[in-house]
């Protein structure tokens, strides 16, 4: 199998990369390292198996064709399409590259797709259900977002990318998929990234109390990277409609305050927090149904503690690698 990952140098990119080329997988890698690092391919790379590019995706289909044949003669057989700012930092720093990358980009992508004769997923998120008022969110449930908002180039340019795919499978006749990703966390994510998981255990390092924006009671549920990377999988290879958007995601919903809380625990400190400022049109709510999902014969299997244990961990000992 030869596989294209976009954004294959960031968080769920890198573990995604990984299980490619460990199951024997070729795979081409084109990232811009906007917000990945090359550090997280080691493995994937010393496998002999995988090949980086340095680019950015959001280009023409034409310049896209050519950096994708520059590195690989061979036919794609596979495209998981996962480059994008994920952060509310990261894509409220550069809402025009989160907005191209997920428009130009997508469009770009489907087009080699359908040239290629490739399978093509689409990786959306929950951000498309803004503050939902549904709960919790199936995924024939719309959304509840400003599209003019802080966070709208995010959220409206995912929605966006799901109707490229849309479009492209009815009229063009793409096999694709779409994967709506809820708070995925676990090792490798990037200290500076501004996500909860993060701020929480770069606090609990410094020794300092945990940053809690708003009261602490808006709800997450978080998704281990190793449970998603094995779900998106599934969704690649089923037989499913192509129509039908999957979350990924856990339904152990937590309060902010709660895994602050269970992360202190794991860690074996005190738990003590500060409380901030609210993110501005911060979701209050959210927790996937996972109807569809469980279709997959598919679970999350990793529970919170063990889950935020490993990530600890795996923090701590990259602060003595880096040291």
């Amino acid at each position: 199998m030869h596989n294209l990952v976009t954004g294959g140098a960031g968080f769920l990119g890198s573990h995604l990369v990984n299980a490619l080329v460990d199951d024997g997988d070729r795979t081409i890698i084109v990232d811009n390292l906007s917000t990945g690092h090359v550090r997280n391919l080691e493995h994937a790379l010393s496998s002999g198996r995988a090949t980086f590019v340095y680019a950015d995706v959001a280009v023409p289909y034409r310049r896209l064709a050519e950096i994708v044949g520059d590195a690989t003669k061979a036919k794609i057989d596979r495209i998981y399409h996962l480059a994008s700012p994920a952060s509310p930092d990261a894509y409220g720093a550069n809402p025009w590259g989160t907005l191209a990358v997920n428009s130009l980009a997508t469009m770009s992508l489907v087009e080699l797709a359908l040239d290629q004769g490739a399978r093509f997923m689409f990786s959306s998120t929950s951000e498309i259900y803004g503050d939902p008022a549904v709960h919790p969110q199936p995924e024939d449930y719309f959304g509840n977002v400003d599209p003019i908002g802080p966070r709208s180039a995010y959220d409206e340019g995912k929605r966006f990318g799901e109707a490229v795919v849309a479009a492209a499978v009815r009229a063009h006749g793409l096999d694709g998929r779409i994967v709506r990703l809820f708070n995925c966390y676990g090792p490798g994510m990037d200290k500076a990234d501004g996500r909860l998981i993060p701020a929480l255990i770069e606090a609990l390092l410094d020794g300092k109390p945990f940053p809690i924006h708003g009261t602490g009671r808006q709800t997450r549920s978080l998704t281990y990277v190793a449970d998603a990377v094995e779900l998106i999988r599934l969704v690649m290879e089923s037989r499913q409609s192509t129509l039908a958007p999957v979350n990924v995601g856990s339904d152990d919903e937590r309060s902010v305050e709660e895994i602050g809380r269970a992360l202190a625990a794991v860690a074996g400190v005190e738990y003590a927090s500060v409380y901030l400022a609210s993110r501005e049109q911060d979701p209050q709510r959210r927790r996937p149904n996972l109807t569809r999902a469980r279709t997959f014969g598919w679970a999350p299997s990793t529970t919170l503690e063990d889950g935020l244990l490993a990530t600890y961990r795996w923090f701590r000992d990259a602060r003595l690698v880096f040291a």
